[in-house]
């Protein structure tokens, strides 16, 4: 694999070359950039993959919706469907994406949108629903729209620093977009991070001069489904664990780490579970030998999965700011008049 993306770097150069002009255009205003009367706070990546985009517009949805009429627009990745909806109660993620059905099965008092042209489905909230800020979920790169606010992420694991364009590495575009950012969060930290590691990730980061913020991932102590288990008990049950994230990496070690064992199935990001997927699923968790069994998945992937298998669980995920979290919510608050 490695050698294959070696040999692809003249397309990388290529890419670079795309993108950078695409920058340029937007910068000189070639390309058009629409700005807003309300604020649109922006959350995005310059990577492929996952860096917590999720739990960070969930942090952000708590933060605020106590206070101000909060709505999210999504892209709604791999629907099946196009142009603008409005989230209600019979939609489907086949319908409208996982995670904006998860905003939206999760949170009350919150409007939430997909709309794969980031301008008309803002305008379309902003017409139907008045919302004091929208948040833009993945849409770093989406310069069609001007966000009043910009929030980078990027793997504690995994720097954008030290990666490279597609298709050699897996940035969406060139490092220097990272001067776009107000505020760079480093995702998915270890919660025993240290301040010599802290530091040395702000030395790489200190060329783009960017206020840097570090998170956690925060797992709940119990799963949730028709009813809830901690995870104490669960220790108890043989457990068949289903995926479909970009990386299920921190989630193995965290049950691993709770003495939970468990049989994992893998599937890609965003997978759309087939009939038969879910028929193989099912075979494999009734082949199980105990009795007391049950099937464990992420809470992105009960959104696509919830009634479709039997004795299905997930186990919700925070993320947690390990130093600086008022400063980081006066900032965000800041930009809400």
């Amino acid at each position: 694999m490695k050698l294959v993306r070696f040999l692809l770097f003249p397309l990388a150069v290529l890419y670079d070359l795309i993108t950078t002009i695409r920058n340029i255009l937007f910068d000189v205003s070639v390309l058009k950039s629409t700005s807003f009367k309300i604020p649109v706070i922006v959350v995005g990546n310059l990577s492929v993959g996952g860096t917590g985009k999720t739990p960070q517009i969930e942090y952000l949805i708590r933060l605020l919706k106590g206070h101000h009429k909060v709505a999210v627009l999504s892209r709604g990745y791999k629907r099946k469907t196009k142009g603008f909806i409005l989230l209600k109660e019979s939609h489907t993620a086949m319908d409208v994406g996982d995670e904006p059905l998860q905003y939206f099965k999760k949170f009350s008092n919150i409007d939430v949108a997909v709309n794969e042209n980031r301008v008309e489905g803002i305008n379309n909230l902003i017409a139907q629903k008045s919302p004091k800020v929208v948040l833009l979920d993945d849409a770093f790169q989406h310069r069609k729209v001007k966000g009043s606010f910009y929030i980078l992420l990027t793997k504690y694991d995994d720097l954008f620093t030290a990666d490279f364009l597609l298709p050699t590495g897996n940035l969406r575009e060139s490092r220097k977009g990272a001067k776009r950012a107000d505020v760079i969060v480093v995702t998915k930290c270890p919660t025993e991070i240290n301040t010599i590691e802290k530091d040395f990730i702000k030395s790489k980061l200190k060329k783009f001069n960017k206020k840097v913020f570090f998170t956690t991932i925060s797992y709940a102590d119990k799963i949730s489904g028709d009813k809830e288990i901690s995870l104490d008990n669960l220790k108890e049950f043989e457990v068949l664990l289903l995926t479909g994230i970009a990386n299920p990496d921190p989630l193995l070690k965290f049950l691993s780490f709770q003495n939970i064992q468990y049989r994992h199935l893998k599937y890609g990001d965003h997978h759309h579970f087939s009939s038969k997927d879910v028929a193989d699923i099912q075979q494999t968790f009734t082949n199980l030998a105990s009795d007391k069994k049950l099937i464990l998945t992420t809470e992105k992937d009960y959104t696509r999965l919830k009634n479709r298998l039997e004795e299905l669980f997930y186990l919700e995920i925070e993320t947690q700011f390990l130093e600086n979290k008022n400063i980081f919510n006066t900032i965000i608050k800041s930009q809400i008049q």
